[in-house]
């Protein structure tokens, strides 16, 4: 017992001055934050989000920004720099709301979320698909100088796109950017890129081809 009480002794008073010091401070960061008034804020947030399954793509998203009312000490409000983190790990194909609550909005303590504008978020998930698709030329300036286009090649003839599969689906081809042959009196041979025409579809590698173009007088 006696042993008990003099480790309980030197533990209390090893370092006392220190302990104090700490102790000081801690309930004068508490009075001060306690005194603090409170405020009320809106904020403008960022959308985040973790745990998407590999294999699935967002199909739609939720158009503008989600505003947070929040309230707390001043001090803590000022500087604020809040997010919505949602929790994507169990969600499958179609479509799928997310409340926005307390429970996925990051805080610091002491601030707490009065309201949510919108309160909830709906997305629209799909399975990735990646396939090849060909590429089309697209010509500008033909016929300025007397000659056409008799004939032209595409290097290489067809790129892959990835995306959610029901608009992979549908993109039957791609296109380059305008190539001007206005000034083309033979052959010649340009590099450009190809563009697809969807938001959520990109290509698997670079889009740049080569456009080998043969002119010939009218």
């Amino acid at each position: 017992m006696n042993r008990v009480l003099k480790w309980t002794r030197a533990m209390l008073w090893e370092n006392f001055g220190w302990k104090m010091l700490s102790l000081g401070m801690a309930v004068l960061i508490w009075a001060l934050v306690a005194t603090e008034p409170e405020l009320g804020t809106r904020a403008a947030v960022r959308l985040e989000y973790k745990n998407l399954p590999e294999d699935l793509e967002f199909s739609s998203e939720p158009a503008g920004p989600i505003t947070l009312e929040l309230r707390g000490p001043s001090g803590q409000l000022s500087g604020l720099n809040p997010s919505v983190i949602l929790d994507m790990a169990n969600v499958q194909p179609g479509v799928r709301t997310f409340k926005i609550g307390e429970e996925n909005v990051k805080l610091p303590h002491g601030v707490r979320l009065v309201s949510a504008n919108p309160s909830v978020v709906r997305f629209e998930f799909d399975r990735r698909l990646v396939r090849s698709v060909p590429v089309r030329a697209r010509f500008l300036g033909e016929g300025q100088n007397g000659y056409v286009v008799v004939s032209y090649s595409v290097e290489p003839p067809e790129l892959r796109i990835e995306g959610p599969a029901k608009k992979v689906s549908r993109i039957a081809a791609v296109s380059t950017d305008p190539v001007d042959v206005s000034s083309v009196v033979g052959s010649s041979e340009f590099r450009v890129n190809a563009f697809v025409d969807d938001p959520y579809v990109r290509f698997e590698t670079s889009p740049q081809v080569r456009v080998t173009v043969s002119m010939k007088k009218k």
